[in-house]
């Protein structure tokens, strides 16, 4: 979802209330943990993918922003496709002995 039409984390989306305002207010970011302590779990999936492989990183916790520095040199070093999406990255393509090596070159940890 764009920005503009995020949904509301308490549900609300529409009030009859003509003395209603607005006071819910965007949570700030979550910080990004360092390299050491985030736990990546990297994993090869074809699920709705009409058989396509892709390898998929998830487990990150911080901002969307780092997420999408990060996909970015992910699939600029492995020379292919993907995306970044609810918290997940895919890399187009069977790289997870490749992405494991370079997430452990950046100083990331994986779990099993």
């Amino acid at each position: 979802m764009s920005k503009k039409h995020q949904a509301r984390p308490d549900g609300l989306a529409y009030s009859t209330n003509k003395d209603f305002f607005n006071d819910y207010l965007d949570e700030a970011p979550d910080e990004t943990l360092p390299e050491g302590q985030q736990k990546l779990k990297v994993k090869l999936d074809t699920k709705q993918r009409a058989g396509k492989v892709v390898t998929l990183v998830e487990g990150f916790s911080g901002t969307a922003d780092d997420l999408s520095t990060l996909g970015k040199m992910l699939k600029t070093k492995c020379g292919t496709g993907g995306s970044v999406k609810d918290g997940l990255i895919l890399i187009q393509g069977d790289y997870k002995a490749r992405v494991v090596q370079l997430l452990i070159d950046a100083g990331y940890t994986r779990t099993k």
